[in-house]
C-alpha cells in the first residue's frame, strides 16, 4: 500500500465531493448554466482522478517502475485541469477575468494523459515479466 497515493486521492475526493455540493446549491443560481456545466466538470474528472489515485495506492505499487512520475503527473494535472476549469468557471461570479488561465487547462489535460500513459507503460511491461 501506498500511503502518499491514498491520501492524496482522500483528499481529492473529499475536495470532489465539497465542490461538487458547492457547484449543485451555491452556484446553481449564481453562474450560468454552460459555467456551471464546466463546473461539474471539474469536479467529475478530479473525482475520476481521486479513484484512480486510491486504487493505485491499494495495491503493491512496488513494480511500478515510474509510480514516482504517475503520482506528480495525476496530482499536477487535477489541480491545473480541474483548478483552472473551477476559476473560468466562477470568473463572473467573482468578477475576475481568469481568462489567461485558459492555457492552463489543456496543459492539465496533458499532464493527465501522460500519467494515464505511464501507468499503461508499466502495466504492459507487468505483463511480460
Amino acid at each position: 500500500m501506498n500511503s502518499r497515493f491514498l491520501i492524496t486521492g482522500a483528499i481529492f475526493g473529499l475536495a470532489a465531493v465539497i465542490l461538487g455540493a458547492f457547484a449543485a446549491h451555491g452556484l446553481k443560481s449564481s453562474i450560468s448554466a454552460e459555467s456551471l456545466n464546466s463546473f461539474e466538470t471539474g469536479v467529475r474528472f478530479q473525482m475520476y482522478h481521486a479513484f484512480l489515485l486510491l486504487i493505485i495506492g491499494g495495491v503493491n505499487s512496488s513494480a511500478l517502475k515510474r509510480i514516482n512520475w504517475i503520482f506528480y503527473l495525476l496530482c499536477s494535472g487535477v489541480i491545473f485541469f480541474s483548478g483552472s476549469i473551477y476559476l473560468l468557471s466562477t470568473g463572473e461570479l467573482t468578477g475576475i477575468d481568469f481568462k489567461s488561465f485558459a492555457l492552463v487547462t489543456p496543459l492539465g489535460g496533458s499532464l493527465l494523459i501522460l500519467g494515464w500513459l505511464l501507468l499503461l507503460l508499466d502495466f504492459i511491461k507487468l505483463k511480460k515479466k
